[in-house]
């Protein structure tokens, strides 16, 4: 490395924020970019430790050392081409991505990781605006046609490799823009589209088509699709939401899945206008967000940004620890209490081991979400829930946001038509080949996998860009 003495000589520093009193008042990124100094700084302290540990972290394998010392060295074009050489789209992972390498890190062990992702980050970032990321045009042509159904990060990522593979890519979207989850699901303050924009622009140079407005199963038949291309790669996605299923759920206005207020409010910031018979808004509302993760955290940042009267979240498992035990968890990713910035922001309360029991209201409009306490004991190695006795409460509430996860793909119209194997409800298709049951057809990304990470996306959708690629030529110079 670089300075083997780093992390001995520097702390670890984090990016800095906007104050939440200011950030709240828009939907924009509020993190501050550190300096080329700051980030040399940090980038020094990746030690030279043996085994990068942070290479298990990271789903993509990225060579993180080796853009530690760039950025250090001052070489930031060799940087971003080691970063694009197994990423895509840092940008996107270098925002919305959890970290898991900072976990694996081996300064990890002493809660000092280095700071990869903000490094990440800010690589893409001087790369874009100097310039320097550009459409790889390919050489030749194969004359081959594949069908990538799905434009999020597993889709775009896919459909990018392939072009670069030089076979003509056209991308289905059932959205009226391009970009999945991405675009409708992550908030503008934790990702502007800009950042999606950009990269469209530069696939179509490369090649790529993109069909928005096309429901493929729905709009378009699905055997059509297989007879017009040479291959199909499903990138649909994990869309099935985990419904709560308790008294009143159906009979009062005012519970609604967290994606579909999510994607109301990206909406909005894109310009568009939601009829107001249909539009979901926090504003002046008492809201209650059930499901602890990142989906009810933005669900949460969003309805303060609205102007929410009170926002509170429910969990039903119990709070984690607040720091982890390292000799048991290292370097995978540990069970530990995640506050975000959307919690810093104004929540009124987070309550651990909740269970919702019903939901009540008045004129057909929901007024209270009624829970009772849990207990969680081991049983025969599993764990078992049960109520507490009289720990039965009720908060009032407006509005509640279903953000409990998701449970497969949708099997109606596109899946069921093509009548394709499914494994646990997901798409049938190892990581190794990602075919599915059908000839030609492909699966990669949460649809296969089940619910997951960006990061995975990315990974998943390269591995079948190159399956595909081997299918289609017999070998394949794409990386794994």
């Amino acid at each position: 490395m670089g300075k083997p003495t780093g992390f001995m000589e520097l702390e670890r520093t984090e990016r800095h924020t906007a104050l939440p009193s200011d950030r709240i008042q828009h939907y924009r990124e509020f993190t501050l970019s550190p300096s080329d100094t700051e980030l040399a700084e940090q980038g020094s302290r990746c030690m030279d430790c043996g085994i990068p540990f942070c290479h298990q972290g990271c789903p993509v394998n990225n060579i993180i050392p080796d853009w530690n010392d760039s950025v250090y060295q001052g070489d930031w074009q060799q940087a971003l081409e080691t970063l694009h050489s197994t990423n895509n789209f840092p940008e996107f992972t270098g925002r919305i991505c959890p970290a898991p390498c900072e976990a694996a890190c081996t300064l990890n062990l002493q809660d000092q990781p280095v700071t990869i992702k903000s490094i990440e980050c800010a690589i893409i970032d001087k790369g874009w605006t100097m310039g320097w990321v550009k459409p790889q045009i390919p050489k030749k042509h194969t004359g081959k046609r594949v069908a990538v159904i799905g434009s999020g990060p597993s889709g775009l990522a896919c459909a990018q490799q392939l072009a670069r593979a030089g076979h003509e890519v056209v991308v289905y979207e059932k959205n009226d823009r391009i970009g999945g989850l991405l675009r409708y699901g992550i908030p503008d303050f934790k990702m502007e589209k800009v950042h999606i924009d950009r990269r469209i622009a530069q696939m179509q140079a490369e090649g790529v088509s993109f069909r928005p407005n096309s429901h493929i199963g729905t709009d378009i038949s699905a055997q059509k699709i297989l007879a017009d291309y040479d291959a199909v790669v499903l990138a649909v996605g994990s869309e099935q939401p985990r419904d709560l299923e308790v008294t009143g759920r159906n009979d009062y206005q005012g519970v609604y899945f967290a994606m579909d207020f999510l994607r109301q409010q990206n909406k909005r910031n894109a310009g568009d206008t939601i009829a107001e018979d249909i539009a979901i808004t926090a504003t002046d509302k008492h809201v209650v967000v059930i499901g602890g993760g990142d989906t009810g955290s933005d669900c949460i940042g969003t309805s303060i940004r609205q102007g929410a009267a009170s926002v509170v979240q429910l969990e039903i498992m119990p709070q984690p620890p607040e720091k982890e035990n390292k000799s048991l968890t290292w370097p995978l990713w540990p069970n530990k209490l995640r506050t975000t910035s959307s919690h810093n922001e104004g929540i009124k309360k987070r309550y651990w081991s909740v269970n919702t029991k019903s939901v009540t209201g008045k004129e057909g409009k929901i007024t209270h979400l009624n829970a009772v306490e849990v207990e969680w004991k081991q049983e025969n190695g599993q764990w078992k829930m049960s109520e507490k006795p009289d720990s039965a409460f009720t908060l009032d509430a407006d509005i509640v946001l279903i953000a409990t996860g998701f449970v497969h793909p949708v099997h109606e119209g596109l899946l069921q038509e093509l009548g394709v194997e499914l494994e646990r409800n997901n798409i049938k298709a190892t990581d190794k080949q990602y075919r599915t049951s059908i000839d030609k057809v492909f699966a990669a990304g949460d649809g296969r996998r089940g619910q997951s990470l960006v990061v995975w996306a990315i990974r998943e959708g390269r591995q079948a860009a190159r399956a595909v690629d081997e299918f289609l030529m017999g070998t394949s110079e794409l990386p794994r």
